[in-house]
């Protein structure tokens, strides 16, 4: 949609108002000695740019186009101006696009859970990084509320607590989880086949601080009991799982943080995966820009 709005405003020492967008204006029907092709290249009505120039000249107090018939053509003051003109755009370009690459160069520092960064994050970063080598990411382990202004860029969070209204938030993925252990430990864990599978009475349930409503959630959602189950807790999510992979006993593990132990064959998940009701999701102190290194890491993070 073509618009009438030259609005932007300069101050020279002679203490007159001089519009950027007229500059603009009178640059573009100077190049193309045109003020219908100057309107269309810079989406403008052909009258908001005949005005543009003539209040220029205006308030310059000098006549720079001659106009013949449909074309116009520079005076003497008009190429001076011009070559000022393309000068401070050049200057201006050149600064914009020196900007955009400092913008592109600095760092994305990452905030992620560790458990989710250690077991799902890192080891398919590689993977980002090649598709992308001009968008430097690094990465902190870190859990719960955000603090940008520490040097975070965005973080991915499950929503399990509430953040402030004023953060900016993307869902990545649902969250599954189920009850896995070593495949070796199988037997001892877990009884029965196809749909009667049950935790043996002699199970010993893997716990972590981190969740601690994990199993409870979980065997309510199956119509299942675990009292009298034996029980081992410890203070992070990554050490219980590392407890399933040794065969300790079976903890909840959440899809995308033992999906690469499952496919290794290091671990199993004789229940399956089931969604929990809640989500992880990458938040950001502002709305992400279209096209920005931000926006290119959230769409290969949902990929994933």
């Amino acid at each position: 949609m073509k618009t009438d709005d030259i609005s932007e405003k300069i101050s020279p020492k002679i203490g007159r108002q001089i519009s950027l967008g007229g500059l603009r204006c009178f640059a573009a029907a100077a190049r193309l000695e045109s003020f219908t092709q100057a309107a269309s290249s810079l989406n403008l009505t052909h009258g908001a740019v005949s005005r543009a120039v003539r209040a220029l000249e205006d308030e310059l107090g000098l006549a720079l186009f001659e106009r013949r018939h449909r074309r116009v053509y520079l005076t003497a003051a008009g190429s001076t101006l011009l070559h000022a003109t393309q000068q401070a755009f050049g200057i201006l370009e050149h600064a914009v696009q020196g900007l955009y690459r400092q913008a592109q160069q600095a760092p994305i520092v990452l905030s992620c859970e560790p458990t989710l960064l250690m077991r799902w994050l890192i080891p398919r970063l590689p993977s980002f990084q090649q598709a992308h080598p001009e968008i430097n990411v690094q990465l902190v382990a870190g859990g719960g509320p955000v603090v940008f202004h520490d040097g975070i860029t965005l973080a991915i969070r499950r929503n399990d607590f509430a953040w402030e209204r004023h953060i900016y938030s993307r869902v990545l993925f649902a969250e599954k989880v189920g009850p896995v252990c070593k495949p070796e430990a199988l037997a001892r864990f877990v009884e029965g086949s196809g749909s009667d599978l049950r935790l043996r009475r002699d199970a010993v349930l893997l716990h972590s601080a981190t969740r601690p409503t994990a199993w409870d959630d979980w065997a309510q959602a199956q119509g299942m009991t675990l009292d009298g189950l034996a029980q081992q807790r410890f203070d992070h999510f990554y050490f219980s799982l590392q407890a399933a992979s040794a065969g300790l006993g079976i903890g909840i593990g959440p899809w995308r943080q033992v999906r690469d132990d499952i496919h290794a064959g290091m671990l199993v998940a004789p229940f399956g995966f089931q969604q929990d009701g809640s989500s992880y999701c990458l938040l950001t102190p502002q709305p992400i820009a279209p096209g920005s290194a931000v926006e290119q890491l959230q769409r290969w993070l949902q990929q994933q």
